[in-house]
């Protein structure tokens, strides 16, 4: 773990890694276990976002758009 974090940050961590830890580990090896494999992961949270981040998360049509303009007018 990176030691620049702040203990807040560690602490979120360690919660995101044990509430997803079947992403994180296996069966037969505990979180942050894996053999025969090493894998770097960076996490940037600096500007500018990557493209595929700047967009909407559910894009929705034009006809769509409209349609919750009207509904939000109501």
């Amino acid at each position: 773990m990176n030691p620049s974090l702040s203990s807040k940050m560690r602490h979120d961590l360690i919660d995101v890694l044990y509430t997803y830890k079947d992403a994180f580990s296996s069966d037969n090896e505990q979180i942050g276990v894996i053999k025969w494999h090493e894998a770097d992961i960076t996490l940037n949270i600096d500007r500018p976002y990557p493209p595929v981040l700047r967009g909407p998360a559910y894009p929705a049509s034009p006809r769509a758009r409209e349609a919750l303009k009207n509904i939000s007018k109501s």
